[in-house]
This record gives structure tokens, C-alpha cells and sequence, in this order.
């Protein structure tokens, strides 16, 4: 009862991958999507890659701002490449095509092409690093005392408050 509850108020279940295809959307190999926003009726413009995690992110494959002046909507593809994280309430615009080995993050607005190789930050989403410079940055920060190993649901009180202790004043740790 809870879960359908919880269900409802987050606007529910995330679409599978079946469902996905269903509508028309292609879908490539270990793709994880956690969003129920993304726009079935215009699924067949829609194309995502391979290995693309798609969080709470709404993905628009038609703006209906012209319908009213010119009795049409807009449309365009929505492709997303191989290699693609997509973080929490983003929002993919109509005609934007994403490219390999792409970061965007939480928020972001993305309403331009984004190149392959590429971390976007903020509204309107803009380039702000190379994914190979971010994630080394982030790498040379990993060490013993702020890398956890246990996922979040099975660490004990112990581990959550040292965690938290520990990341309250250095802010950045890394957890599976």
C-alpha cells in the first residue's frame, strides 16, 4: 500500500525498456531508466544508446508552444549516444542530439547538441569539462578514508554515521 502510494507521488513506476520499445522508442543493450517522463507519443523520435542511465529526467520529442499561433506543435528526434548518464530532473528538449561518453547533470536544462566527451552543467546546460578530466579529477580524489564499499540500504547505523561524520566537513566521498 505504502509503495503504490509512494508510486503515485513520485507520477509512477519508471518505464522498462519493453515498454519503451512498445511505444516506438529504440533502446540499446544495459540501459538503466529511472523516469517515467519521457514522451511515448512521439516515442519513434526517439533514439537512446547503449549503456545510458536516464534518472528522474524528462525527455520531449514535441513542444507544443506553436500550436496555438500555427495550429502544429513542433517536433524533433531526441537521440541520446552510447555511454550517457543523465542525472535527476534534467530536461532533454526536442531536436537535441547527445552525444558518446556524455555527463549531464542534475537540473540541467538541454536545449542544444552536446558533443561526445562531454560533462553539462547548469540551466541552459553548457560544457564545463572533458568526461575524461572530470572523471580523473574525481578518481585522484578516491582514497580509504572517503570510499565507501556497501550500497547505501545495506550499510549498518554504525557505517551511516561515520559516513555522515566524515562527509559533513570534506563534503565529496564515493559509495557503490
Amino acid at each position: 500500500m505504502v509503495k503504490k502510494i509512494l508510486l503515485k507521488i513520485r507520477g509512477g513506476a519508471p518505464y522498462t525498456p519493453e515498454k519503451l520499445r512498445k511505444n516506438g522508442v529504440e533502446i540499446g543493450e544495459n540501459c538503466h531508466i529511472y523516469t517515467n517522463k519521457i514522451d511515448l507519443k512521439h516515442g519513434f523520435l526517439i533514439k537512446i544508446g547503449d549503456n545510458v542511465t536516464i534518472s528522474s529526467v524528462r525527455i520531449l520529442a514535441h513542444d507544443a508552444s506553436t500550436k496555438m499561433y500555427l495550429g502544429y506543435s513542433k517536433v524533433g528526434c531526441v537521440i541520446i549516444g552510447n555511454n550517457v548518464f543523465i542525472g535527476a530532473e534534467a530536461v532533454i528538449l526536442p531536436g537535441v542530439r547527445i552525444g558518446n561518453n556524455v555527463i549531464i547533470g542534475a537540473g540541467c536544462l538541454v536545449s542544444k547538441d552536446i558533443p561526445d566527451n562531454s560533462v553539462v552543467a547548469g540551466n541552459p546546460g553548457k560544457v564545463i569539462d572533458t568526461t575524461n578530466n572530470y572523471i580523473e579529477k574525481y578518481k585522484s580524489r578516491m582514497n580509504n578514508k572517503n570510499t565507501w564499499n556497501t550500497v547505501c540500504e545495506n550499510k549498518t547505523n554504525k557505517e551511516k554515521k561515520e559516513m555522515f561524520k566524515y562527509l559533513k566537513d570534506s563534503r565529496i566521498g564515493f559509495d557503490p
